[in-house]
């Protein structure tokens, strides 16, 4: 992707298959391109539009042949969503009358837009910053509540200004350690001392922590909280599966080690997506596809934030405490199936050990094939999620790339408080400060991105946006 081209571009803007679609233009020749193509029904060509006004009219090819009726609407520089002159065709959602118009547009002078150059062009004309434009895509990409709240603070610079005002502090701190540097030789000037200074990093250190922790609600909410649903073979475990997707995903039979692989798919609880894991059944066994199914099982436990234990007898002590061994660090939900089938089967939770500071392990009962006690299953998933409640005004790191950039920023300020304890010159503390300025900078893109990370970033956009 070339950074620096003043090519006119365009794309189709809006999702293929609808009724309606928006074609959209951009750059220095947008508005002379597309007015070559434009008839309008009545008043002013598009060249000689103020900006922000939509337009009715005919589109014509080249050739002088009727393509479609639209609207067009005309952005001007820098008013627009680029920053640069803009034109939006708003015309029939056709495959074939969209061709034509993108064919008459390229055929004018436009080139093809690359996935994400639009964004890009905004970030580049300064109508957004680096983790602005992120948001873009994930916006368009949120599939929960959580999600779609996160994007959208981004998006409004809550993160970015959050980031400007520990960028400011960092400077004020290298600002008065250079004027410490300067004027040490003039015992008649009073700088602040070491305790303030200190206070000042410490500050900064724990909303940087803050914000570095944030990330694993960030995380959970984007990529889906890891579910693995465990157990012997044959107590249910793909009917749950099924139950909670409200899909038969798996298959369901009465024969010992039906599931040998791991199954995956995802579903909301109130608002959070969770992603559930069905896993090949535990027991001893010969069969090398099984066996390799059974590995993958406690590999993926390993991966998972929540467990749920299946059963449909009481475990022996010795089984629950290897579980809960196997589960240390998460949260164990334990199961017990098949209900409807002896109202006298129980679960004696005093096969968990009750380790000092620990919660005691939930103890559920449910009948998966009818449905019940299903509801009371799903609180306790959202429950043992704990994800706090998120609001548009929130500021949550859920970029693996901005996660990066504060864990470095942390790692110089820590090194500045550790340096202001011990004495350290004031020349070497700017040196971390100044480390950890650059870092912060990097995620708006307030210094010298790289091209290759840029083009990572709006690699992964869709075209039109």
């Amino acid at each position: 992707m070339d950074y620096l081209s003043d090519d006119t571009i365009c794309a189709l803007a809006t999702a293929p298959g609808g009724a309606m679609s928006i074609i959209r233009v951009s750059g220095r020749h947008a508005i002379p391109i597309a007015d070559a193509l434009f008839a309008p029904a009545a008043g002013h060509r598009l060249r000689d539009s103020r900006s922000h006004t939509a337009h009715y009219g005919h589109l014509y090819d080249h050739s002088g042949h009727p393509i479609d009726d639209v609207v067009a609407t005309v952005m001007r520089a820098p008013h627009s969503y680029t920053g640069d002159d803009t034109v939006e065709i708003s015309c029939h959602g056709s495959r074939y009358i969209i061709r034509l118009i993108l064919q008459a547009l390229i055929e004018g002078g436009c080139r093809q837009a690359l996935p994400g150059e639009f964004t890009q062009r905004a970030f580049l004309n300064g109508k957004l910053d680096l983790s602005q434009a992120e948001a873009v895509a994930d916006l368009i990409s949120a599939t929960n509540s959580g999600t779609h709240k996160m994007a959208l603070s981004q998006l409004r610079g809550n993160f970015s200004n959050e980031l400007s005002h520990l960028r400011e502090e960092l400077l004020r701190l290298t600002s008065l350690m250079e004027l410490e540097l300067d004027f040490s030789d003039h015992e008649d000037l009073e700088f602040a001392d070491r305790g303030e200074l200190l206070q000042i990093a410490q500050s900064t250190e724990r909303r940087i922590s803050q914000l570095e922790q944030s990330f694993a609600t960030g995380n959970a909410l984007r990529q889906g909280i890891a579910v693995a649903i465990v157990g012997k073979t044959n107590v249910g475990k793909s009917t749950l599966l099924n139950r909670l997707l409200h899909d038969d995903k798996a298959i369901v039979s009465d024969i010992h080690g039906t599931t040998r692989d791991v199954i995956e798919d995802t579903t909301q609880i109130h608002g959070i997506t969770f992603r559930f894991i069905d896993t090949a059944g535990l027991r001893a066994t010969t069969d090398t596809v099984e066996q390799m199914g059974i590995e993958r099982t406690y590999k993926k436990l390993d991966e998972a934030t929540i467990v749920l234990w299946l059963t449909d007898t009481p475990p022996t002590p010795e089984e629950a405490q290897e579980m809960a061994k196997r589960s240390e660090g998460k949260k164990l939900i334990a199961i017990v199936n098949k209900s409807d089938l002896s109202a006298t089967t129980y679960y004696p939770t005093s096969a968990f050990p009750h380790h000092e500071g620990k919660e005691p392990v939930p103890v559920l009962r449910i009948s998966a094939k009818h449905d019940a006690d299903l509801s009371q299953l799903e609180e306790a998933l959202y429950q043992a999620a704990a994800i706090p409640e998120v609001t548009e005004n929130d500021v949550i790191v859920t970029n693996v790339r901005h996660y990066d950039a504060l864990v470095k920023a942390h790692t110089d300020i820590n090194a500045v408080i550790s340096g202001l304890e011990s004495g350290l010159s004031g020349d070497l503390l700017s040196e971390d400060l100044r480390s950890a300025i650059e870092h912060l900078s990097a995620i708006v893109g307030g210094t010298i991105t790289p091209d290759e990370t840029l083009g990572n970033i709006f690699a992964h956009f869709c075209v039109g946006k």
